[in-house]
């Protein structure tokens, strides 16, 4: 099968798409014949050396195609389904990838937008369920209008949570349409914020790692009441939970998603496509920042 990799660190240059030898499930995962993957900032972090430092790198963790063996004990899908999942050996951006968890796609959604969903769904609900938001919080949501931020808003306001998005003007009324009350970061974010709430907020999440831990530390009243997803050593700096999904993923968010996407109550990110082949370019869109949106991959 062809599949993204790379055998040195560096520039996207390094990244080429290369034959490696047909994955197979082992019991209670499925193998599908991939039709789009998603890229994620992590990606570029592993290109770099940043992360993972062992070499050769195969990359991808979410992937949306068609169901071609399953393993031993599987009996909720059978070959031909349509499924997004995750992929935990990092290898789905390839024309072949074995999911450890799965969902039937949304009938209404076509494999690239389900592609994006995976990674931001169970990361946006880890987060929520760490912090125990419940019906009545008020939640700050740092970084609201990106695939993880938009997922958490939605899920917070699902389970009825006030919350507060910091975005740029230019997404402030996409978080209106999410349910949450935008403000603009950088400086003076801590005043905005407090116009809306000047008691504060009961707790606030971090999916940007823009450097505020301390902001958001003050507006949630301690540490404790802060988890980021994206800010490692601020958060060991300020006492602040890290979750990276060592603490146990939030799988379940899979599967809840759908029927929400189905009833009109969570709207799936938009996303910018690029072919497999293309992964050099898809990585540069990513890094500029000029993409809107979740990166995907188109395979097959």
């Amino acid at each position: 099968m062809k599949a993204a990799r790379f055998q040195e660190f560096g520039e996207p240059d390094v990244l080429g798409i290369v034959d490696l030898p047909d994955p197979h499930p082992g019991p209670s995962r499925v193998r599908i014949a991939v039709r789009a993957a998603g890229v994620n900032a992590s990606d570029w972090k592993k290109r770099r050396g940043l992360m993972d430092q062992e070499l050769p790198q195969t990359l991808g963790y979410e992937a949306a195609g068609i169901v071609d063996e399953v393993g031993d004990g599987v009996t909720d899908v059978s070959i031909g389904d349509r499924v997004f999942g995750l992929c935990p050996d990092g290898a789905a951006q390839a024309e072949l990838a074995v999911l450890a968890v799965y969902a039937p796609v949304p009938p209404s959604l076509g494999f690239a937008a389900a592609a994006a969903l995976p990674s931001s769904v169970e990361t946006a609900m880890r987060a929520l369920d760490r912090l125990g938001v419940s019906s009545g919080d008020t939640v700050l949501v740092n970084g609201a209008s990106g695939s993880v931020g938009s997922a958490a808003v939605q899920f917070a306001v699902g389970r009825g949570a006030r919350v507060i998005g910091t975005a740029g003007p230019a997404n402030h009324a996409l978080l209106r349409s999410l349910g949450a009350e935008p403000v603009a970061y950088g400086e003076g974010l801590v005043e905005r914020v407090r116009e809306l709430a000047p008691g504060g907020v009961d707790l606030a999440l971090d999916v940007a790692g823009s450097g505020v831990l301390p902001e958001l530390i003050g507006l949630a009243g301690g540490p404790e009441h802060v988890l980021t997803v994206a800010d490692f050593a601020g958060a060991r700096e300020h006492g602040v939970r890290f979750s990276r999904g060592e603490d146990g993923r939030a799988v379940h968010a899979l599967a809840e998603v759908g029927p929400l996407i189905e009833a009109g109550r969570f709207a799936p990110p938009a996303v910018s496509t690029f072919p497999l082949a293309g992964i050099a370019e898809a990585h540069r869109a990513g890094e500029s920042g000029r993409v809107r949106g979740k990166i995907v991959l188109l395979v097959g």
